[in-house]
């Protein structure tokens, strides 16, 4: 017995052993730091700060969709569900690197009768208990393979979680986009409603002209064509605005409350907080799909020093203690005590090369795992590129829209007064309504997607505190000695 403890505890020792590659991160695939030029912002010196969504997104109303989301969405219950059984997974792999122990008792009752020349013939009954502690085949992992499975599912699990935090950090962009899209839809109707009450009276007053003899036929028709317009707009855009709160209902998971919609961008736009970006391009290494990726490229890592160990031998070992007696009392005598222990080992003299094919195998998987955790490093630059020339790009286009609204205000103003004064022909007033009412709309639309910029910036630079508290993974559960 003691010779068996001391080979388990050998074995136990040189379970250590691991035949993973030595894996080197490759150098980011992206500059240094964010593009110049002309159509983006001068690069702040300070590294990117660590926020966090209330900060970025001000209003309360969108706070509290926000705060509904994260305890409703149904996407979020299927990522935690995710993340549950890849640590479950992980467990159950885990467990492999400790000894099976079973525990077994039982009894029997025979009974029978014998014929023999010394007497004329006798029966009886014959009871007999017995119980046993067994450990089944537990193969010493002296070349690490078990232990190199379980690294592998371990940053499974970890990948999961990263996978899960990217599903929040995207959920909350999308609500604050949607939230946005909805005041832009609101303003839109609004200008859409101003417009078909100014193109309604417009046909009021060419009809008057038009019995008075001063309009010719043709003003009456332009009149009622903007009109119809106008009215086909409102009906359009009171479809986006219902829309719009089904979109938010879906992301939110649950009823919207009214009073938690802004009626209008202009009041909308200006709750959503700058974010600062940094110049180092490395903050995108903390983005949760990034470091999705790299997990997995650990996890196909680790897989190749699996597929290694499995070409060297398997040692096992069994054990058994056992007690067996006719009488319960003496189940647990030195007379009724037993026990047996063995090992034996394998090894694959011939499998066709399939040992060498998992290897090779193993090493093309981590080569796809590495180029897809570069791939994610470059999208998310490219993503945060597009975001910061946006950004860099639309305080003059803005600005630009506001003088354009300005002066087609102006100018529908003293082009209706000139029509009412009869200096203008209704065309020229047609125009110029037409013109303000195509400048109410670009400005609504440009402070949308200045709106929306930073929602994109925010969502691309993934650095919500929030919701990376478990940046390097969640906690592992203690290794098995």
């Amino acid at each position: 017995m003691k010779r068996a403890v001391l080979t388990l505890m050998l074995g136990s020792a040189l379970a250590g052993c691991s035949m993973d590659p030595k894996l080197e991160m490759p150098a980011a695939p992206v500059p240094p730091s964010w593009p110049v030029g002309d159509a983006y912002l001068k690069a702040n010196e300070a590294a990117l700060p660590t926020v966090t969504y209330q900060e970025i997104f001000r209003d309360p109303r969108l706070q509290k969709l926000i705060e509904t989301a994260l305890a409703n969405n149904r996407d979020l219950r299927i990522a935690a569900a995710n993340i549950a059984a890849a640590r479950a997974q992980y467990r159950i792999q885990r467990a492999d690197r400790l000894p099976e122990l079973d525990a077994g008792a039982g009894a029997t009752v025979s009974h029978g009768s014998s014929t023999g020349a010394a007497t004329a013939g006798s029966s009886g009954t014959r009871t007999s208990f017995s119980g046993d502690l067994s450990i089944p085949a537990f193969e010493l992992d002296l070349f690490g393979r078990v232990a190199s499975l379980t690294r592998a599912e371990q940053d499974r699990w970890f990948a999961t979680e990263a996978a899960a935090r990217a599903t929040r950090l995207t959920l909350i962009g999308d609500i604050a986009s949607a939230w946005l899209n909805h005041a832009a839809d609101a303003s839109l109707l609004k200008i859409a409603q101003d417009t078909a009450a100014n193109a309604e009276r417009s046909v009021k007053l060419t009809d008057l002209r038009l019995k008075g003899g001063i309009a010719p036929r043709t003003d009456l028709a332009q009149a009622q064509q903007t009109l119809a317009s106008a009215q086909s707009d409102v009906a359009s855009q009171t479809t986006a605005v219902a829309q719009d709160v089904n979109a938010l209902r879906l992301l939110v998971g649950a009823e919207i409350d009214p009073t938690l919609l802004s009626p209008a961008i202009e009041e909308a736009a200006p709750t959503v907080a700058e974010l600062p970006a940094g110049v180092d391009s490395g903050v995108l290494l903390r983005r949760p799909d990034v470091v999705q990726a790299e997990y997995t490229l650990r996890a196909a890592n680790a897989e190749i020093g699996a597929a290694r160990a499995a070409l060297f031998p398997r040692i096992s070992l069994t054990g058994l203690l056992g007690f067996a007696s006719d009488a319960l009392t003496g189940l647990f005598s030195g007379n009724g005590f037993h026990w047996s222990g063995g090992a034996s080992g394998s090894y694959p003299i011939f499998n066709a090369g399939a040992g060498r094919a998992g290897v090779q195998a193993s090493e093309a998987q981590r080569d796809a795992a590495l180029a897809t955790y570069e791939k994610s490093i470059q999208t998310a630059f490219r993503e945060v590129a597009d975001a910061l020339a946006r950004r860099g790009t639309i305080d003059d286009q803005l600005k630009a829209d506001t003088a354009n609204l300005a002066a087609a205000q102006d100018n529908y103003r003293l082009s209706e007064a000139r029509y009412r004064g009869g200096i203008d022909n209704f065309l020229a007033n047609l125009v110029a309504q037409r013109s303000y009412y195509t400048a109410q709309r670009g400005l609504v639309n440009t402070r949308l997607v200045e709106a929306t910029n930073l929602v994109t910036l925010y969502r691309t630079l993934g650095g919500d505190s929030l919701l990376t508290a478990t940046a390097n993974g969640p906690q592992p559960v203690a290794p098995a000695p």
